[in-house]
């Protein structure tokens, strides 16, 4: 398994907004925090919300990606993050993580199919003990139970520091996203095409446990990471609340 230099410390934070907004302006605010901090630093955060709402990726489409007369319907917000990936329902029974890790210059932090193994495999290593069935990558950034999807994941990639962060689906309505989600216009192959309640499936675990094995494998300790409150309220004033962000595509 690929170990970090001994000089790197990884901070854990468990901590969750009161908004969306707010939740997605906290990982690019630790992202800029990391980029602009002269030492290395290493980040591993949780967070759950306990409302629906609609997270497009960076260069999606709202128009295509969402069914939006449904989530005005549901009051759904739909927002946009700073991150890839494709569009994902999120709200109670799922469990989100973050990870701020250094770019290498070598070595699988060095780009972004090596980020995506390193850290998807190090997470069906570390929960395949919890799970009666085996876990394994699929697509480009899911993790999988067989044929059904328990996780996605996704990618922001600055100058010195990457954020890798992603979802467990552990008790999620998956009617609700069949309800606020058409069909993806990019699938990875093993979905072929399948419905979300046909494609995906939940965990049925704890959030607790999730959050003691991944603070495990990651050796991350608790300590004073210095989140700038004010840089989170900033980006949600400036980009996560806007409708010319989110519907820029």
């Amino acid at each position: 398994m690929y170990r970090f230099p001994d000089s790197l410390s990884m901070d854990f934070l468990d901590i969750t907004f009161q908004t969306p907004e707010h939740n997605l302006a906290c990982d690019e605010a630790l992202l800029d925090l990391c980029e602009q901090s002269p030492s290395e630093l290493s980040i591993l955060r949780f967070w759950e919300s306990e409302r629906y709402f609609v997270v497009i990726g960076y260069s999606n489409r709202v128009r295509t990606e969402v069914s939006l007369a449904a989530c005005r319907s549901l009051a759904v917000p739909v927002l946009r993050r700073y991150s890839g990936g494709g569009a994902v329902l999120q709200g109670p029974g799922c469990l989100n993580y973050s990870l701020i890790l250094p770019i290498r210059a070598s070595g699988p932090l060095s780009s972004i199919t090596g980020t995506s193994s390193l850290v998807l495999r190090r997470h069906c290593d570390t929960l395949q003990p919890l799970l009666d069935s085996p876990i394994e990558p699929r697509g480009q950034s899911d993790l999988a139970l067989g044929e059904r999807k328990c996780s996605g994941n996704a990618q922001r990639r600055r100058q010195r520091f990457l954020l890798f962060h992603g979802t467990f689906l552990l008790d999620l309505d998956l009617a609700m996203a069949e309800r606020c989600l058409p069909l993806p216009t990019i699938q990875p192959d093993y979905r072929q095409s399948r419905s979300h309640t046909s494609f995906m499936t939940n965990l049925h675990l704890p959030p607790v446990l999730i959050k003691e094995a991944l603070r495990d494998a990651w050796g991350a300790e608790s300590r004073d990471v210095p989140i700038h409150y004010e840089a989170v309220d900033r980006l949600v004033r400036e980009r996560y609340s806007l409708r010319q962000w989110t519907f820029r595509l």
